[in-house]
């Protein structure tokens, strides 16, 4: 995963109403009821049939971390959808989503103006057509770099010209060495 698909999750699932499984044979367990058989969860996790029965009956309770990784990361992605899904309409149809970043933002800009990157930290809500913008190249499996390219042109909109009332010239913003980045919605 990346910077930005991982932290626009992690906002998803503060919206969650109740904690996923912790333990592996509760995850385990949980996993058979969605996929539908302990063949298809082991084929999904790279394990034995055998060895996801072992988890679902509590003969096996701690896994490796490479297979508890695997496991933490597959429950949560299906854990609790319609939340999900509300959540993620909401934010791009009325709510919007809050980026915090600090990160080195520059812009080009035309001849005369100042325009050199500096370390910024910034805190501001982006409009709902944003947070359209990255749910969707999220589900849609863009990378980092596509994911940064959309963060910065709201930040361009919505921080640099203010909705249009300043900085109309402004052409491209670098959105750089990111220390710190968090969404929420």
């Amino acid at each position: 995963m990346s910077m930005f698909a991982d932290g626009l999750d992690a906002a998803v699932h503060k919206t969650f109403t109740r904690p996923a499984p912790k333990s592996a044979g509760a995850q385990m367990r949980y996993l058979v009821r969605k996929l539908g058989s302990t063949k298809a969860v082991a084929q999904m996790l790279r394990i034995s049939q055998r060895t996801v029965e072992r988890y679902v009956k509590d003969q096996i309770k701690k896994p490796r971390p490479d297979l508890a990784a695997r496991l933490e990361r597959e429950v949560k992605r299906r854990w609790q959808p319609q939340i999900r899904a509300k959540a993620k309409a909401k934010a791009a149809s009325t709510g919007g989503i809050i980026i915090d970043t600090r990160a080195r933002l520059g812009y080009t800009a035309p001849i005369g103006s100042t325009d050199q990157d500096r370390i910024r930290h910034l805190t501001i809500a982006l409009p709902p057509v944003y947070a359209a913008r990255l749910f969707d190249a999220q589900d849609a499996g863009a990378g980092d770099a596509h994911l940064q390219q959309i963060a910065a042109e709201a930040l361009k909109e919505v921080y640099f010209q203010d909705g249009g009332r300043r900085a109309g010239s402004l052409e491209e913003v670098r959105f750089t060495d990111i220390e710190h980045l968090e969404f929420d919605l």
